[in-house]
């Protein structure tokens, strides 16, 4: 679609969606998830006074998929229609071919995995702020004993408690989903480098990013959200991050409290 794909108008609608056409195909920017109709999916756009309609192809006996975007300019969803589909015309492939992996609806929401990385990575930025505090403040009062004591002891307390929570909430996390949520195979895109895409049980195609982890790989999903996605450690890395998470987790967190106690009878000894 890369011809004339420059000259076509950019469609604003209810709600901030924006349709535009790329050299990958259309583009439907909404205020939580953006759909990528390439090509090969799509089948006519329609322009209906001031809605747009994106039909998707489907096979013979079977009604296409259509994602409808309203108050557009109506001038303009014309001559976006007509530009499409003077494209797509010169299309020379059997017409009897399902459009629904070719739209491809990807989540901007946060996911468990962007939520928990956030969580992890403030509450270890914290805790590596007290731990400079301290020695800021035992090197004010002269008690170099408190620093020394902290960048070994509260050094290997952070790492250990902040390592060993993050193994053990993942793994805790793919367990539940093992048991409640839904696995799916999820397959290789060709429209962006590491993408993958899955069917949810609508049957639309959703897609994330996973680097390059061969053709084909297993995700989990919870029932009621399945935009987000997480891709299952293999089972001896799930192992590992369950029990030496838990062993490193609780030998952190008793370091800690450990360090936190010597710090104190350094400074009041002081």
């Amino acid at each position: 679609m890369s011809t004339s794909i420059s000259s076509l108008p950019v469609l604003r609608g209810r709600g901030g969606a924006v349709l535009s056409a790329e050299d990958i195909g259309l583009v439907l920017d909404l205020p939580r998830e953006q759909v990528t109709f390439t090509p090969d999916g799509l089948g006519r756009i329609r322009a209906e006074g001031r809605s747009v309609l994106i039909e998707l192809r489907a096979k013979s006996g079977t009604t296409p998929r259509v994602h409808r975007i309203d108050d557009v300019d109506e001038v303009a969803a014309t001559a976006f229609a007509d530009g499409v589909n003077a494209i797509l015309a010169n299309r020379t492939d059997s017409d009897d071919v399902d459009g629904a992996p070719f739209a491809v609806v990807r989540s901007l929401a946060p996911t468990w995995r962007t939520r928990f990385h956030r969580r992890i990575l403030r509450g270890a930025l914290w805790h590596l702020l007290a731990l400079v505090a301290l020695c800021a403040v035992a090197g004010a009062l002269g008690e170099w004993d408190v620093v020394v004591l902290t960048i070994p002891v509260g050094g290997l307390a952070w790492l250990g408690l902040w390592i060993g929570l993050y193994g053990v909430i993942r793994a805790r996390r793919e367990r539940w989903l093992y048991r409640h949520g839904v696995m799916v195979t999820a397959t290789r895109a060709t429209m962006t480098r590491g993408g993958y895409v899955y069917p949810d049980a609508t049957g639309t195609y959703r897609g994330f990013l996973h680097g390059e982890a061969g053709p084909a790989i297993t995700v989990a999903h919870p029932p009621e959200d399945p935009a987000d996605v997480l891709v299952p450690v293999a089972p001896f890395t799930h192992l590992v991050d369950t029990y030496a998470g838990a062993f490193l987790a609780v030998c952190g967190g008793l370091l800690a409290l450990l360090h936190v106690v010597m710090a104190v009878v350094f400074l009041l000894d002081g």
